[in-house]
């Protein structure tokens, strides 16, 4: 079983038709959905047949209520506690299908006093890296992921975001991953320029270092080993890129908990990116 801990809120999704016409109107489409990193990788996890567990907390009212309970009805293990206000993230998926996110994380943040119940029979426990920045959630997660190492449940990281990497600066960043000491570290081309050549499995005790980039070949990166690129699927007409990462970080983390090498893993996780793309993008 995978248990990822970290974001269950709601996304806007706003698809935007045309360009933003700043102090107008923009022609575009609206949907509300179930989102957060970390619920994306359960998501995709279940869809593609694996057993997952979402470590979250949400706010006590209605729509922490319905974002939980679309996991569960995905066949999801939940592990959710209730209390303030759930959290949102604005999407907005430019006409080229990349997307800009907006984010009040409100309940996300929250997730305090861990309860080493929460790891019982996990393979692997994956941290995005808003997972591990702002307390009590940041401290919660570097405390599950000892208990984890100590009970030989691999750990992984997803680096996430670009600009929360610049703003923590690549000292800070390092130091913060290398305290959980991730098996597995998965980054996009943005996330890896920021850490200037530094996100490498010498730098993070032998961690496999997975850098993704979108429907160009992702680099498998493994200790005294030359660099592997794997291709990406194919997908013509994709719209909305949105949680195409997380769903490969399941893929692969799946793939990889069943002794799968890197690069095979890497391909399957290109499988599941590839569903998850699709499917998002002819959901009107």
């Amino acid at each position: 079983m995978l248990g990822c801990v970290g974001d269950l809120l709601e996304d806007v999704a706003v698809q935007l038709l045309e360009d933003i016409n700043i102090a107008s109107d923009t022609e575009s489409r609206v949907v509300h959905r179930r989102g957060g990193s970390a619920a994306n990788v359960v998501e995709a996890a279940c869809r593609a047949g694996g057993r997952a567990r979402i470590i979250a907390q949400v706010g006590d009212d209605p729509t922490g209520s319905w974002v939980t309970q679309v996991l569960a009805d995905l066949g999801a293990d939940v592990c959710v506690r209730r209390g303030g206000r759930t959290g949102t993230i604005i999407v907005l998926v430019h006409p080229d299908g990349e997307r800009t996110m907006l984010a009040d994380r409100a309940a996300c943040l929250d997730l305090s006093d861990p309860d080493p119940a929460w790891l019982d029979g996990l393979d692997t426990l994956h941290l995005p890296y808003y997972s591990l920045v702002i307390d009590p959630l940041a401290a919660t997660s570097t405390v599950l992921a000892g208990w984890a190492r100590a009970r030989g449940i691999a750990v992984s990281v997803d680096t996430s975001s670009s600009a929360l990497l610049e703003a923590d600066g690549v000292d800070l960043a390092m130091r913060r991953i290398r305290a959980v000491h991730p098996s597995v570290v998965l980054a996009n081309e943005l996330e890896a320029e920021v850490f200037g050549g530094r996100l490498v499995p010498e730098a993070l005790d032998g961690a496999v270092v997975v850098v993704k980039r979108g429907a160009g070949p992702a680099t498998v990166l493994q200790l005294d080993s030359a660099p592997v690129d794997v291709p990406a699927n194919v997908l013509p007409g994709v719209r909305d890129t949105t949680g195409a990462g997380d769903a490969f970080a399941a893929g692969f983390l799946l793939a990889f908990a069943q002794h799968s090498d890197p690069v095979e893993a890497t391909r399957h996780g290109h499988d599941v990116a590839a569903a998850a793309v699709t499917r998002v993008s002819t959901t009107d």
